[in-house]
């Protein structure tokens, strides 16, 4: 299936607050249902081991939209005894301001506005930084620039958690975003993001481009999703 290029999804333009809201909602219900959430989290925390306990772990989440994950995060780091830093880096105003709702009792999170493509972020300031269910909104040549800026404010690896291009996802994004009564704009863009997901040939290709040194990605055919490990 080729990709859609230059079509723009509904969230990639400003957007009411009540609507951000709840299609902001459904995306934190799939990713909850569908291991969105699960498969970088388990990925974290296995580069976290290269972390000494006694510091905090740093992290970086780019695109971070309503902050869901940064507290799924901050509430691993809680449960284990692990102090954890997250800095989430959206760009778009209104979405921040509903993350500054959900992350309210976290003081572990802070909110950054920023772009993808610029992070507002020194070398290496991060340990992990990790992307999810947002390269797909970028065009190859913005691509290659937010991993390339994700992996300069890396110390140890960048984790991108993206959609897999393929007609199985499409059929299943479609139809989770009906079968569970989603908001009319995840309807329109789950779908659309789907065909705007970049396979993993062309991931690596990016990724070379970007400068890394060391790529590994791994298929998740069933549930839809691709991970991908930069360093």
């Amino acid at each position: 299936m080729k990709r859609v290029e230059g079509a723009l999804e509904v969230l990639d333009g400003p957007v009411g607050a009540a609507e951000l809201a709840a299609t902001l909602a459904d995306v934190d219900r799939l990713n909850t249902w569908f291991g969105g959430y699960a498969l970088t989290l388990r990925r974290i925390r296995h580069l976290a081991a290269a972390v000494p306990r006694e510091r905090a772990l740093r992290v970086v989440d780019v695109g971070g939209g309503s902050a869901a994950f940064a507290v799924r995060l901050v509430r691993w780091g809680r449960r284990t005894g692990r102090a954890v830093r997250v800095v989430v880096v959206e760009r778009d105003r209104t979405t921040l301001a509903l993350a500054r709702q959900v992350a309210a009792a976290y003081p572990e999170v802070l909110l950054i506005q920023g772009d993808a493509v610029a992070l507002p972020c020194r070398e290496r300031a991060a340990d992990i930084v990790t992307s999810s269910l947002t390269l797909h909104h970028l065009e190859p040549e913005q691509a290659v620039e937010s991993l390339r800026e994700m992996a300069a404010a890396a110390a140890i690896a960048v984790v991108v958690n993206d959609l897999l291009r393929r007609r199985l996802s499409l059929g299943l994004v479609w139809l989770a975003t009906r079968l569970c009564r989603c908001h009319p704009i995840s309807r329109h863009d789950g779908p659309l993001s789907v065909r705007r997901s970049y396979s993993s040939a062309e991931l690596r290709a990016l990724a070379e481009k970007a400068g890394a040194r060391r790529l590994t990605i791994h298929e998740y055919r069933v549930l839809g999703r691709m991970l991908a490990v930069l360093s």
